[in-house]
């Protein structure tokens, strides 16, 4: 088992079938006791719900030390009065827990505010505030009131209620019950981006002060690998004593609530570039992770052990406006919507007219569904709901890092989807997993030169779009000047990186003698400082290979004999400097200071967990005779 390691003994049950109705595993179908073919190394775990079945009711045998026990209840909820129900999210009202099958309140008269920010956090709050008392009070007078038994007792670092102690036993005297006090009321303060629409919510809600922690490779909002900037550059975390307490700064110091989980061993990818923080230990109660203490000592820590983090967010009912229709399983489908027509509510399809990776990868974070793997333009397969056929929504473009589609630029009410939806609707398919790319800067600073060639020899790069435009009219006696580099792109990701297009349609260059299955790779550019390009290049992807990797990591794709391409996770592809094309073209460059930039999948053709990390920049000097990279870094720097 990846996460609790190899159990001891004989291994007694293999192939186990339940239909969910069992009351034990023994009655699930399987091979029969002691019948496997297993390993320890595929032992299986579980992770339980801390909420219970419906109609748990909880009954303490205990008749005086109830308050070493942790709170056992169905569920939790807060119930927000009428004049808020509509909001979205719910940041305020009566917190109410379900024991036996009825919904209870709880006596507010040892409540604290610990227990305030357990439950704020829990529901994906940072931070918690006062309410108007008086609204409450009145109201708690005009209704019956039903108290649950206990009071309770948080420290303040639970993940959620359960994870609390019970307090005092509430003794239950009808009307009289909590005489001194009434009904817990909690108001939530929620992160900027989930503050309801309307002005004054917006600008009360909980801001993030400065950007010094960020969250990678998630698929969902709220999820994902810990990177702290220092010194200009982002690093990542060890995860040596990674903890929830360290998790839940980190998760509301981003405006999330508490941490559901703190992840270790690279669980949601590995990251590049230094290990900023190692043994980090917070009290829970720090405003950011950069005042945790922490070691600065990275030693001995790997890429293979970067922290990462899983926030509870605040329920937002964006799942409930988008849906996927017709696949063949729930992660892939046509993309419907529901839409306001007519002053009614109706589903209806995307325009596919310039839909991507990037619009998929929206549509996938908003159902919860994990990274694109596809993007369709075409969903005649996908046999969706024939009322919901006509176009609703077009002209749809994503960033990529937006929550919902609506939040994506689109045309709203005046539609223009010349080919109409039905057939040619937007359509998806989601993946738990997906792979990021990212290149090594230190390769490319390090190898960096000038030759000059002869235009009779580049004839196959030229036909191929290699060479700047002036190359046209060259003379075959005439020269070049390249800049040639290597390049060394890793897979740090969570699943293989394949070409999207199948083997069959792969283009043949018969003079270089071999398949493109990406046109387009890579991009080369040379911009000014001000960010004009001054000389460009391309890589197609002949050869998507797995050149070299890590220990312990097999080789999956080789290039010969017409195999298979692509990277494996942990592996690296290596296109060396002396190869055609690898190069931008500086025949007509003049001398100066400029910008060296490498895109890796510049068309977003395949889905990745991170396109941040796809660029890579330098500062170069050009002297008319030798050439000089330095500063080369990955991604947006400070």
């Amino acid at each position: 088992c990846e996460w609790w390691g190899f159990g001891p003994g004989r291994i007694w049950l293999d192939n186990v079938h339940c239909s969910g109705r069992e009351r034990t595993l023994a009655q699930c179908k399987s091979n029969g006791f002691g019948v496997s073919d297993c390993k320890h190394s595929e032992d299986v775990g579980v992770v339980c719900n801390q909420r219970r079945i419906p109609g748990f009711k909880f009954i303490s045998s205990f008749t005086n030390s109830v308050e070493s026990l942790n709170v056992q209840i169905e569920e939790v909820r807060i119930r927000a009065i009428y004049s808020q129900r509509k909001r979205v999210p719910i940041t305020e009202g009566y917190l109410e827990v379900k024991d036996g099958g009825k919904w209870r309140q709880i006596c507010d008269e040892e409540w604290t505010e610990m227990n305030n920010r357990v439950i704020c956090g829990m529901y994906g709050f940072p931070g918690e505030k006062g309410y108007n008392t008086k609204v409450y009070k009145l109201l708690a007078k005009r209704r019956k009131k039903n108290y649950w038994d206990f009071g309770v007792n948080c420290t303040g670092n639970e993940a959620s209620l359960h994870g609390c102690k019970l307090g005092h036993k509430v003794e239950l005297k009808g009307n009289a019950t909590c005489e001194k006090g009434m009904p817990v009321v909690v108001s939530c303060v929620p992160g900027r981006a989930f503050a309801p629409s309307y002005t004054q919510g917006f600008s009360k809600a909980y801001r993030v002060e400065q950007p010094l922690v960020r969250l990678r490779g998630g698929a969902n909002t709220g999820d994902g690998r810990v990177e702290v900037l220092k010194n200009g550059e982002w690093g990542t975390v060890c995860d040596d004593s990674w903890n929830l307490k360290a998790a839940s700064v980190v998760c509301r110091e981003l405006g999330f609530g508490s941490a559901k989980e703190a992840l270790a061993g690279g669980r949601l990818g590995q990251g590049m570039g230094p290990v900023h923080m190692n043994e980090v230990e917070c009290s829970g109660f720090e405003k950011s992770l950069t005042e945790c203490y922490f070691n600065r000592d990275a030693l001995g820590c790997s890429h293979e052990e970067d922290a990462a983090v899983r926030c509870n967010v605040p329920a937002m009912g964006f799942q409930n406006k988008l849906r996927l229709s017709g696949g063949r399983n729930p992660f892939e489908g046509r993309v419907e919507v529901l839409a306001e027509k007519n002053d009614s509510l109706v589903w209806g399809t995307v325009c596919s007219d310039s839909w991507g990776t990037m619009e998929a990868t929206v549509v996938c974070r908003q159902l919860g569904l994990g990274f694109a793997s596809n993007a369709f333009q075409e969903t005649w397969y996908w046999p969706g709901d024939v009322r919901a056929d006509d176009v609703v929504m077009s002209g749809v473009r994503c960033s990529g890092t937006e929550m919902t589609l609506a939040q994506c630029l689109h045309h709203g009410k005046h539609l223009h989807c010349p080919r109409g939806g039905g057939r040619f609707a937007a359509g998806v398919s989601c993946s738990e997993s997906a792979p990021d790319l990212v290149l090594n800067a230190q390769v490319v600073e390090h190898t960096t030169y000038l030759e000059d060639r002869p235009m009779y020899i580049l004839q196959c790069a030229n036909e191929e779009h290699c060479l700047s435009s002036s190359a046209a009219t060259a003379t075959p006696s005439s020269y070049r000047r390249l800049m040639r580099f290597s390049s060394q792109i890793h897979n740090n990701g969570q699943s293989d990186f394949r070409p999207r297009a199948a083997h069959n349609s792969w283009v043949w260059h018969d003079c270089h003698r071999h398949y493109h299955s990406m046109e387009v790779f890579t991009h080369y550019d040379l911009l000014s400082l001000n960010g004009t390009k001054v000389a460009e290049g391309h890589k197609a992807s002949f050869c998507l290979e797995d050149t070299q990797c890590e220990e312990g990591t097999e080789k999956r794709y080789e290039c010969a004999n017409f195999g298979q391409q692509g990277i494996t996770v942990g592996c690296w592809d290596t296109y060396r400097h002396d190869i055609d094309c690898q190069w931008i073209d500086v025949t007509d460059v003049v001398p100066g200071d400029y910008i060296f930039q490498v895109v890796i999948n510049p068309n977003y053709e395949v889905a990745e967990s991170d396109y941040t990390n796809n660029i890579m920049k330098c500062r170069c000097r050009y002297d008319g005779h030798r050439i000089w990279t330095y500063n080369c870094h990955i991604g947006e720097r400070r």
